[in-house]
């Protein structure tokens, strides 16, 4: 037994997924191809896709924003998990990493609920705000820039109605927000939002230490 989160050998990951992942054909192409990519380590891990999928089913969300979208794993296993008049609206800039997605989003037959953005994810989340969209969406996954954690944090907590809850991805950052030595933009600003979303008191929080760091914010 343990008072604190245990660590994970790589026999105990393995274990864990093979007695809780419940991952899909398409979904485990998608992550297999993206594994062959020079940029692969962006993939988030397939336990959390599960995880995140679970939580939109349990608050029951129907519009959802994505913030970073990579290959689109992550857009691939919420779009799952979405009643079939739900929609993420998908923020990226790279056409190239995107086109990866949307052949996956089409093969699983989710490709009309998932709008995809491709322009800078400041703008697009602006635009919905200026749309008069403020307080509609229930869920928003935020795994893009680090060093624009805050602005995203801001923009999609406007967005997100009552009782709502934001994901922010890679807050423990491989270790490296504990190691001073390290001061780089990306580290520095990850430790920055950590510390000021502790004390935020429009949100409950609580960070969950699956794969690179998920915490979740539950607007008040």
């Amino acid at each position: 037994m343990s008072n604190k989160s245990i660590n994970l050998t790589e026999q105990l990951y393995a274990y864990l997924l093979d007695v809780s992942l419940r991952e899909s054909d398409i979904l485990k192409a998608l992550r297999e191809e993206t594994s062959s990519l020079p940029t692969a380590n962006m993939q988030i891990a397939p336990e959390q896709g599960q995880f995140m999928a679970l939580l939109v089913q349990l608050i029951g969300a129907k519009n959802t924003i994505e913030v970073g979208v990579y290959t689109g794993y992550s857009a691939l296993a919420v779009a799952m998990a979405l009643p079939d008049n739900g929609q993420i609206i998908a923020c990226d800039i790279s056409e190239e990493y995107t086109n990866i997605a949307r052949h996956y989003w089409l093969e699983a037959g989710v490709s009309q609920k998932i709008d995809l953005r491709l322009a800078p994810a400041m703008e697009t989340l602006g635009s919905l705000i200026n749309e008069g969209r403020s307080s509609t969406f229930d869920f928003a996954f935020i795994d893009a820039d680090k060093e624009s954690y805050a602005g995203y944090f801001e923009l999609c907590f406007d967005l997100l109605r009552p009782g709502g809850l934001i994901a922010i991805d890679n807050v423990l950052w491989d270790g490296a927000v504990i190691d001073h030595h390290k001061q780089d933009v990306d580290t520095c600003a990850i430790r920055t939002f950590n510390q000021q979303l502790l004390s935020d008191n429009r949100v409950d929080i609580s960070l969950v230490p699956i794969a690179d760091g998920l915490t979740l914010a539950r607007k008040k």
